[in-house]
């Protein structure tokens, strides 16, 4: 199922939730403008790699310049494809914008990166040895999406479903929306821990906990940041 649009208005224009979009998409174009080579070297110094910060490193996986903890930052602004970039911003452009009018920008910006964080140490608790780069803004905004479950669930979110060779869309509220995005994301967690070759960042596939923890953190944090604070 394919966000297109939320029915939930906001009151003040969302520059950070703009400027994060802006920033992953300048820093997707640098990716794309490297070599094979300069782009390796880039996302094993960059990235968020779980044996970097674990210290277990084999020879030719070490950290290549950037602290170990910073990358659990920048690893939040770097994509492995259009793709992945692309659906990454649309369910940013789609919900940030609300978490960001309730909590004010600047309180936002710190909760967003927080639930990247915290998303990311959740993966890297499941794979503290593996050599493969973790990278993407999703933890983060599974934690914009862990928020807007519990400030908007009855929001109505305008989706693409594909049905076979049939595409239609439908008004679907933000609980059951979500709710099926975080279930999902929590059973392909659950099964990369039993099939290791098959799912998860272990297959070089998707970081199936990050997404499950960034929901879980950003449902805590919200309500501390003051989700319900301000009046719509």
């Amino acid at each position: 199922m394919v966000p297109l649009r939320d029915n939930n208005p906001t009151t003040t224009t969302a520059y950070i939730t703009y400027g994060l979009i802006a920033a992953n998409i300048l820093v997707f174009l640098y990716q794309v403008s490297l070599t094979t080579q300069q782009l390796q070297r880039f996302l094993y110094a960059a990235a968020l790699v779980p044996c970097q910060l674990s210290a277990t490193c084999p020879i030719g996986a070490e950290s290549q310049g950037i602290p170990e903890w910073m990358t659990l930052i920048t690893s939040q602004f770097l994509h492995g494809g259009f793709l992945h970039i692309a659906g990454n911003m649309l369910f940013l452009w789609i919900f940030g914008n609300n978490i960001e009018d309730r909590l004010g920008h600047i309180k936002y910006l710190i909760f967003y990166l927080t639930c990247g964080v915290l998303a990311g140490l959740s993966q890297w608790v499941f794979s503290v040895n593996s050599t493969i780069p973790s990278l993407g803004a999703s933890g983060a905004i599974a934690g914009v999406l862990g928020a807007y479950i519990l400030r908007f669930p009855r929001a109505e979110i305008l989706t693409l479903i594909p049905l076979g060779f049939f595409i239609t869309t439908a008004r679907l509220p933000a609980y059951l929306f979500l709710g099926f995005w975080f279930v999902q994301q929590a059973f392909y967690g659950l099964a990369s821990l039993q099939v290791r070759t098959n799912v998860g960042m272990e297959s070089g596939g998707i970081a199936y906990w990050a997404h499950a923890g960034g929901f879980v953190f950003g449902a805590i944090l919200g309500p501390l940041f003051g989700l319900y604070n301000r009046r719509p």
